[in-house]
Formats: structure tokens, sequence, C-alpha cells
């Protein structure tokens, strides 16, 4: 495994962590690894230089330096290795650097920050101050909000930490209760984040680490303004990490305003999908995606599937006719309220309903083990946002499909996304339709040669078939034409007039 530590020189960012009260053992640690090269780059990131680390081997989670505590939760848990990511970003972030990590969905993020978190709060050992937290964790939805907070309680089990979740969709009294206390993390969503600092229910002057989670979405244009006023109530001392599954070219000029010279760690290139779904592409006619989804939803071979929508009344819709073909599905998008959303994506985990139809925004927050298929029945405008709904399905090493069913005003999205990802989606025709994309005839219906006209009549209409002229048309064409009309010339309204006038 490679380590990459950036920094104005490797010695200074070793001996002058951002906290370096907390990070001396891991510090002097890295001091001690063999440098193999060390170079100017230019990066995007304002990193001047590069000391890559080939020899520091970090096969377990003992390996790490993690404290006590969190290594009895990890193995309870039953995890002895840790990922790519996890074995990247854990070390980087216990010297208090600022840090930048890039890794496909699935491949354990969430731990890579919330371990190096714990390990920070286990050695501060002071209770929080009121109405103030030692680290803000901030995350695109409220479903992710409460998957972070879950870890954060799971991995922090054999140790006390306070965690309060701040989101919106639900009353703010119990956040508000919650924060006259102090607690050690908040994981929150910009805007109720910002309605509650505003108001000063939350303080921010003493935090010492801020966790960007899901960044390319938390700082896409939409977010910023939001975003620049949380992070300006920040101390300016402070640690800053970045973690997405994608990092757009665009998305990084922004992050230069939030992080001081990042180091930068990259499992995958960006928006490359994991290498173990099975992605594949439908050609349908919009009027055929629905007997193509529940055709393909009746299969024998599926599972738990995330049905994925562009909008929310389109998420709606979806579910209604699924669940009128007799289909077990629930629907969740933003227009939910946040028990509602919580509800159904409890039923969805419990196997209680077996399809969970989701917006883009919820992409960012379902973390559920056993889904076998996701299906974009609606590709989305953002060929990134294609990466984070197929990383839904092969969780935790495991194997899945995405089907995207594709009509024909939709083929600009398509090559979108195959240029995105770098490889041509395998074609493939849906259950009960012809290799042309029409649905086949079902068994208890007559052959189309048995039918007048040789079916004829049941032939798919198309946008550019010319339609037959009415009986009204016909005889207005065969009308002769009017006195002083010369044939085949209209007849002006003020024809009359003007031949007076001449």
């Amino acid at each position: 495994m490679t380590l990459s530590l950036s920094a104005v020189s490797v010695s200074e960012a070793i001996s002058e962590p951002a906290v370096p009260s907390r990070h001396t053992n891991m510090a002097a640690d890295l001091r001690k690894l063999p440098i193999l090269k060390s170079s100017a780059v230019g990066a995007p990131m304002g990193i001047r230089c590069v000391a890559v680390y080939e020899s520091y081997q970090l096969k377990q989670f003992t390996d790490l330096g993690l404290a006590e505590p969190i290594l009895r939760a990890i193995k309870s848990e039953g995890y002895t290795a840790p990922t790519p990511i996890q074995a990247q970003a854990i070390p980087l972030m216990m010297t208090g650097k600022d840090l930048v990590g890039i890794a496909q969905t699935g491949t354990g993020k969430t731990a890579a920050f919330v371990l190096p978190l714990l390990h920070r709060i286990n050695e501060l050992r002071d209770r929080p101050i009121a109405n103030h937290c030692v680290a803000l964790v901030l995350a695109p939805t409220r479903e992710l909000a409460s998957q972070i907070a879950d870890s954060i309680r799971t991995y922090g089990s054999a140790m006390r930490v306070s965690v309060a979740i701040v989101v919106g969709g639900v009353k703010p009294g119990g956040q508000i209760r919650m924060m006259a206390r102090g607690v050690d993390v908040v994981v929150a969503t910009p805007g109720r984040l910002l309605d509650h600092v505003q108001t000063g229910v939350i303080k921010l002057d003493r935090t010492e680490t801020v966790v960007l989670d899901e960044g390319d979405q938390m700082l896409d244009l939409g977010f910023m303004p939001t975003i620049r006023k949380i992070m300006a109530k920040l101390p300016k001392k402070r640690q800053t990490v970045l973690f997405s599954a994608t990092m757009p070219q665009q998305i990084r000029s922004l992050a230069e305003d939030f992080l001081n010279q990042p180091a930068e760690i990259s499992v995958k290139p960006t928006s490359t999908p994991i290498e173990l779904i099975n992605q594949k592409v439908m050609h349908v006619d919009r009027d055929q995606k629905r007997d193509a989804l529940i055709g393909i939803l009746r299969g024998n071979d599926v599972g738990q599937t995330i049905v994925f929508t562009r909008t929310k009344r389109g998420a709606d819709k979806v579910n209604e006719f699924l669940q009128k073909a007799g289909l077990s599905s629930g629907a969740i998008h933003g227009n939910k309220s946040q028990p509602q959303r919580q509800r159904t994506l409890d039923d969805f985990r419990s196997s209680k309903t077996k399809i969970l139809v989701a917006t883009d925004i919820a992409a960012r927050g379902i973390d559920v083990d056993g889904v076998s298929h996701v299906i974009n029945y609606e590709l989305p405008n953002v060929p990134e946002a294609y990466v984070h709904r197929i990383g839904r399905t092969a969780r935790a090493g495991k194997s899945g499909i995405a089907i995207s069913l594709c009509e024909h005003s939709e083929r600009g999205l398509l090559r979108d996304i195959e240029r995105t990802i770098g490889t041509v989606l395998e074609r493939e025709t849906p259950p009960g339709f012809s290799g042309q994309g029409e649905r086949q005839p079902r068994s208890e219906e007559r052959p189309a040669s048995a039918r007048p006209n040789n079916g004829a009549a049941d032939r798919p209409y198309k946008k550019f078939d010319k339609p037959k002229a009415r009986p009204q048309q016909q005889q207005a064409k065969s009308r002769k034409p009017h006195r002083g009309q010369a044939p085949g010339r209209s007849q002006s309204p003020n024809s009359g007039l003007q031949r007076l006038a001449s």
C-alpha cells in the first residue's frame, strides 16, 4: 500500500501537525518511515511536495494506532483488515492534516473518517462544552446523516461519545435540548445546521475538525452559499476533510477555499464505477418503460431492488403503478417527512418491501446490504449521479446488476455517462420484448396475422408516421376555387378590398 503525504515540505508536515497535542505518536511513526521518493508536482490543490511511503504496510486495524476501545468495537463488528481508503486515510487524519479522499462507493469511506474522529475524542477526555461540538460532519441528506451517526455509535460503543443529528424534516426541540449540554460530534445537513448557528443554539468557534462527506454534492453550486456561511463560523486553525466518490475538476477549485494544502488519496480514478457491477442498458420507447420495468422486477433472480427517477413526482408515479401491478414497493424523496422516509427505509432494510423507488438526492444516503439490482427508470441529468446510483449495489465486495432504461430522448445522457465511466454499456432486450424493443404479444393474445388488416391496426404509432387525411380535409381539397380566385391559391379575407383599391 502507498501513502501520499503532501505539504510545503515533508519534514514540516510531519513535525508540525495541525493539532500537535493529539497526534505526536502517529507523526513520529510516519517520520521513521523511509521516503522512497519526494518530488515537486503541479497538483490543482496547491500541493507543492509529495512524499510517498511504500513500505508502510497496514494490513490490520491494530497497525493503525487506534485507541483500544475503538479496536474492541471494530473486532466485535467482525472486521480485522482495513479497506484501501481506510488504510490510507486514517493515519493521515490522525496527523491533523487536511485531507481529500476519493474512493468508490461501498469502499468504507464513512469508517475512514469516523475512526480517527473517535480516536481524537478518546484522547481528549474532556466533557463537551454547552452548545459546542468537537467535530462536525456535514452530509447532503438526512439518510446519510443518520447512517453516519449510527456508525459513530457503533464504533464508539466501548467509549463515552455523544452524537447529535441535526437535520430538517423534524421538530427542532430535541436538537436544541441535545445541544444545550454540548456534544462530541454533530452530524448535520447544511440548512438546519445554519438555522441553529444563526440562533446561537450551536456554536462552532471551538470545533476542531470538520468533515464534508459526499463532497461533490456538498460543494455543488446550489450548496455553496450555505456551506460558506457555515465555514465562516469555524476557527481558522482547524482540520478540514473532504470525502467523496467523485471529484470533478470544477469542484476542485471550490475545495481550494476550504482546505489548506491537503494530502490527497485516491483509491480509484474519479467517476469510475465498481467493477463488480454488471452494467446494462435497455433501449425502449417512453410508453414501454412501465412494462419493461415490471418485467425486470418479476424476474426470478431479482432480490432487493432500488429504482431511480429524476423527480419526486416521477418517484410517486412509479411507486403507484408498481403497487397496482402487485409488487411490494415504497417511495423515498425530499417531499416526504423524515418519519415517513425513515419508516420506508426501515421497511426496505428489513425486506418488508422488496422495491425502493428513490430520487438522486436519496442515492447519497441509502446504505443497505443485499441490494441485488439498481434500475435507472430515468437516466440522471448529471453523469456523476449515475456512479452514486449504481453504487447502492455490489457493496462490501459483493456483485450486483445495474440496468438503465433508455428512451430516445435520453440517448445524449447515455453518451455522457459512457464517456464519464470510460466504457460502453452492454445492450440488452427487456424481458417480454422483441429485439426491436417492441413488447411481444402475450400468450392469450391473437397473433397479428389473425387480426383485421393483418395486424396493421396494432402497429405502434411513430412520430414520423404521416397521419391519414380526415374526410373533411379531403372534401376541402376537392372544392372548386371561389370566383375571382386562381386555382390552387388561397382567398384572403381582404382580397376583394385590394381589387377595389386597385
